[in-house]
């Protein structure tokens, strides 16, 4: 298989979460489950460097579990991803590649135990291989790189049960969407496979119930709202910085701002600004005790971070604009910082700062 078909591969972020999603040059368009982007329109996607950029779910059939999202980026320059044309068969070697628990791309690899295992009112294709939460999604490919499925679920009390939607069960929805208006959400019909692209609550050919409301925008609440606010500020799309729920990852310089609440009780903004030298840690111990900041430097592992914590009832005393000025003020510290520590205490930069050329 052609590593270069890894490339087509990417992550699929939300307030709630993340999976995977694959490009289809012949279509323009990336696939995805629909349980992955349920509640959402707006998406991020994001490739094996880490670069994110916004999507939108243009077109859904829930009750297959399928969803395809469009992105205004050019992304003709990926190798062309091909639809496998035969059917899986019992014993097949297949690989199953994505994104398990938001972590980097992972490939598993297993073999075919049922072609047509029925479940849920669909056909489905049962693996072997190993699938975990965050696979969603994603595509299980057979030996020649040809997409067969698209991974959907596990069992998650039984191991060595992994399940993918035929991709033969998608053919007729890739030829609709050549049409589709991509400034917005389209249904499939469970019932008659009619594509809707209006809002309402059952199809005018059969009368089937729809299910738009299931991609309505889920209330961010008032924590999520202040926490945007401030990325906004940043001058960056908070969509593109959601990492799960109140969680968000973000560059508004070259060091990487990590955002979170912690136990349901304090609010974090963190950032990896450097790598202890190998010698000489003395002075550099030293300072990070020392030095005046109204941040916190700590170390973990080899690493050292440039902390802000509050507890989240602070955020509802006369102390709210003050936070927000320190969480502002985080980015441009965590540069400063992190350059004066290479220069002055032979430090080096962590693989999560973006510099030229990285």
């Amino acid at each position: 298989m052609k590593q270069d078909l890894y490339r087509n591969i990417f992550k699929v972020s939300q307030a709630r979460g993340s999976g995977s999603c694959f490009y289809l040059k012949d279509y323009d368009v990336f696939v995805t489950n629909s349980h992955v982007v349920e509640g959402f329109q707006e998406v991020a996607i994001e490739d094996h460097n880490h670069n994110r950029y916004p999507a939108r779910v243009v077109l859904a059939n829930p009750s297959l579990d399928i969803a395809f999202l469009s992105s205004e980026k050019d992304f003709s320059g990926l190798p062309l991803l091909q639809i496998a044309t035969e059917k899986a068969s019992i014993g097949q070697k297949i690989q199953v590649a994505g994104f398990p628990f938001g972590m980097p791309f992972t490939v598993t690899q297993g073999t075919v135990s049922s072609p047509q295992q029925y479940m849920d009112g669909h056909h489905h294709i049962q693996t072997d291989a190993a699938v975990n939460p965050g696979n969603s999604g994603g595509p299980m490919l057979n030996a020649e790189g040809k997409v067969i499925a698209i991974t959907t679920s596990k069992f998650t009390n039984a191991d060595n049960m992994g399940f993918g939607i035929p991709v033969s069960s998608i053919r007729t929805l890739l030829e609709n969407s050549k049409t589709l208006d991509k400034n917005k959400l389209s249904l499939q019909c469970p019932g008659c496979d009619t594509i809707i692209s209006e809002e309402k609550a059952y199809c005018p050919v059969c009368g089937d119930r729809l299910s738009f409301h299931l991609f309505t925008p889920r209330p961010l609440t008032d924590l999520a709202v202040y926490c945007e606010e401030i990325i906004k500020e940043c001058g960056l799309n908070p969509v593109l910085a959601r990492t799960g729920y109140e969680s968000w990852t973000f560059y508004p310089g070259k060091s990487e701002i990590r955002l979170f609440v912690y136990q349901h009780t304090y609010l974090f903004c963190t950032s990896p600004i450097n790598l202890l030298p190998k010698k000489e840690l003395q002075p550099l111990l030293q300072y990070l005790l020392s030095a005046p900041t109204d941040y916190q430097l700590g170390i973990n592992g080899n690493q050292i971070f440039l902390s802000y914590r509050v507890h989240l009832t602070d955020l509802q005393t006369d102390k709210k604009d003050e936070i927000r000025k320190h969480l502002l003020a985080i980015p441009s510290q965590a540069d400063k910082l992190s350059d004066y520590l290479v220069q002055n205490f032979g430090c080096s930069y962590p693989e999560t700062t973006r510099t030229p050329g990285r």
